[in-house]
């Protein structure tokens, strides 16, 4: 045989009284492969006694097994082969393919030679086609328990297997590369998708954490409160307020005042991030409408500071893409309410607007233009 399975030696040399069956059979032109030489001594090769080392039980002469001889029934279906089935040997690779383990492509369970071509390609029949069958069977076996074995290890996801298609030398993409953690001012700096419509649940999450006062005169406690629903950062809007509150150009300037941020107690004051329909809600209870421009208040017969969840997610015409500035004056112009401020406004053009000035509805009036301005104290 040429498809690397040993070939059985008779007495008598050659092929012995199967050949001379087999010429009877097929008729003339039948060619039969040459006999294999022999191991040494005139013996059988060691490798034919490995091939059929499962025909023959453990210990067993082969000249007392005879292959071709009937069995009492022929090879099992893959289907029927136990679990336990011993692993067959590696099947022979045609040059230059690789090992499931080198990285290649797994090869199928058995490789069956190549056809020849002519009359030669259909010598082995009858009996020895039977003996060749069982012999296949047995690798077939082997193999099939060895991908029962070591299948959950060969199965790969789908984008364990796309990552295949890299060019070599790419790397893996890591996932936090592209959902990278914003910095408070990237995040600040920023607008976020919120309809100027909305109307959210009405009930209010507190803030968790502690944020002590940072300096000295008199203390103010606060608590900051989200509307569930809302969809905004409730953390970046509770560290915005502490920051901004504390500023020495905010309303801290000069040490009259400190800012300290509770989540449980009795607060002075709730700074509340709201939607619009809840904001009005809240300020309705001022006697405030700010319906008309969507816009925050301090609800002064509550315990409440309105943010308009609207402004602080989208800004405004006058500060236009300048939201972090925006976000601060919303903070400190509310604030300011709180602390007992009206309603100032510039009164020379090119001077900046007070921050009590209504800077989200306008920066001109009169004829005068005013500038932007976050801060009670800027030139701090």
């Amino acid at each position: 045989m040429r498809g690397g399975h040993p070939e059985q030696r008779e007495r008598g040399g050659g092929w012995g009284e199967f050949a001379d069956r087999a010429r009877a059979a097929e008729g003339p032109g039948v060619v039969l492969p040459r006999q294999r030489q022999a191991g040494p001594g005139g013996g059988p090769r060691q490798d034919y006694l490995d091939a059929f080392g499962d025909a023959r039980g453990s210990g067993a002469d082969l000249e007392d097994v005879d292959v071709f001889a009937a069995r009492a029934r022929g090879p099992r279906r893959i289907d029927e082969m136990p679990a336990d089935a011993p692993d067959a040997p590696d099947a022979p690779k045609a040059p230059g393919e690789a090992n499931e383990g080198d990285g290649g492509d797994v090869p199928p369970p058995v490789a069956l030679p190549a056809q020849r071509s002519g009359g030669k390609g259909r010598a082995f029949t009858g009996v020895a086609a039977a003996a060749v069958t069982t012999v296949l069977a047995v690798i077939v076996a082997g193999q099939v328990t060895g991908s029962r074995d070591g299948g959950a290890t060969r199965s790969r996801s789908a984008t364990d297997q796309a990552g295949d298609a890299r060019a070599p030398g790419e790397s893996t993409p890591s996932p936090s590369a592209s959902a990278a953690t914003l910095t408070y001012e990237q995040a600040m700096d920023r607008t976020y998708p919120l309809s100027a419509k909305l109307k959210a649940s009405g009930r209010f999450d507190a803030v968790p954490g502690f944020d002590k006062a940072p300096g000295g005169g008199r203390k103010y406690t606060y608590r900051v409160d989200i509307e569930q629903g809302l969809g905004l950062d409730g953390a970046l809007f509770a560290e915005a307020v502490q920051k901004t509150l504390n500023d020495k150009r905010s309303w801290a300037h000069g040490g009259a005042r400190t800012f300290e941020r509770i989540s449980s107690g009795k607060p002075d004051f709730v700074i509340t991030l709201a939607s619009p329909g809840t904001t009005a809600a809240w300020c309705a209870k001022s006697g405030l409408d700010t319906t008309e421009d969507n816009v925050s208040c301090d609800s002064a017969s509550t315990e409440r500071v309105m943010i308009n969840a609207y402004r602080w997610a989208q800004g405004s015409v006058t500060y236009g893409d300048k939201i972090h500035p925006y976000r601060q004056m919303l903070i400190n112009h509310e604030v300011g309410h709180r602390l007992g401020y009206g309603h100032v406004t510039c009164q020379k053009s090119g001077e900046l607007a007070p921050v009590m000035q209504q800077q989200t509805k306008f920066l001109d009036h009169d004829g005068i233009h005013c500038l932007p301005n976050p801060w009670p104290y800027p030139g701090s």
